[in-house]
């Protein structure tokens, strides 16, 4: 079965044009970087920034025959390896140092690894068990390997050379499956051992150390949609930026407040899927049915999804309140 998770390189067709699934190791993205996605989505898209819960972005309502998106997202530092861009899927904490980057190079750097499936997920953990918590394949979460949220049973290694290791254990044991949970016991066990053999004792102390937490600003779009014209204010606001696994973007040191730019933390605690018109396989337009019930003061408290259909897609880990077109709905 091919690998149908969308990139740049290989869209997806989507009943609203073209999707591309612009993937940002550990979230990471430029002020310079930032203004270049929202030129692309005013010019080739639907004029929307669209957030992932994989700390990614999407453009949507594109032409998948128009070359000039992939020369000016390469051209933007956004796509390093046309080998590795659907596998380049790097979850870190935010803003706490650690080794997105070198893990993005790592994994760019070994031709193998451009096989792993663009589901498969790296994760880097300060310890506080947010980003474990996404259900990553391979997590290095604070001096200790996980496989699947497992215990590898290594210490004093290097992270990235651990994660990258057990990615390459992973496809010499799979067959057909596309995420190391979805392995049997034993060839689990055996990613592990190879583990424990390949990485135990590289560890540096201080290779990775730990930073202090810069000033930053929370921006929280209602449903994960930024318009063009607010991701250019946030860049002009800050130098950088981190995208998160929640549908928030961090403006790192911002030098005032964007104009027009959602700031309310509780608006990411509401999420829907694309819904109608742009998902065929969607039974209603869940995204204006969720607006109007956040309008109407109808939706319960705490964090939310509202789903086209039964795939559920973009569903928050962890505790949440669902509502499905056809089943259990607004």
């Amino acid at each position: 079965m091919p690998d149908a998770c969308p990139g740049v390189y290989a869209p997806h067709d989507a009943a609203d044009g073209a999707l591309a699934r612009i993937r940002l190791p550990g979230g990471l993205v430029t002020s310079h970087q930032l203004h270049a996605i929202a030129d692309l989505a005013q010019e080739l898209g639907d004029g929307t920034v669209h957030l992932t819960s994989r700390g990614n972005l999407q453009l949507r309502g594109l032409d998948r025959t128009d070359p000039s998106l992939v020369v000016r997202l390469e051209a933007a530092g956004l796509l390093p390896s046309r080998t590795h861009e659907r596998v380049r899927n790097i979850l870190a904490t935010p803003l706490a140092g650690l080794p997105a980057a070198d893990l993005d190079r790592a994994l760019c750097a070994r031709p193998g690894l451009s096989a792993l499936p663009g589901r498969f997920l790296f994760a880097l953990d300060d310890g506080r068990g947010d980003i474990a918590a996404e259900e990553p394949d391979v997590c290095w979460q604070a001096g200790r390997a996980l496989l699947a949220g497992v215990d590898a049973g290594i210490e004093g290694a290097d992270p990235v050379a651990a994660l990258i290791t057990a990615a390459e254990a992973f496809l010499q044991v799979r067959e057909s499956e596309w995420r190391m949970r979805e392995l049997p016991d034993s060839a689990r066990s055996a990613v592990a051992q190879r583990l424990q053999l390949a990485v135990a004792g590289e560890w540096q102390e201080g290779l990775f150390p730990a930073t202090p937490e810069p000033p930053h600003l929370t921006v929280a779009p209602l449903l994960g949609e930024l318009s063009a014209a607010a991701v250019h204010a946030m860049a002009d606001a800050a130098p950088s930026a981190v995208v998160t696994p929640w549908r928030t973007v961090l403006l790192v040191e911002p030098m005032h407040v964007p104009a027009g730019v959602p700031t309310d933390p509780q608006l990411a605690m509401v999420s829907a899927c694309a819904g109608k018109p742009g998902c065929a396989k969607a039974l209603a337009d869940v995204r204006a049915d969720t607006r109007s019930a956040m309008a109407a003061g109808t939706l319960p408290a705490g964090r939310v999804h509202v789903s086209g259909c039964a795939r559920r897609c973009g569903a928050p880990r962890g505790e949440h309140i669902e509502f499905v077109a056809g089943e259990h709905y607004l």
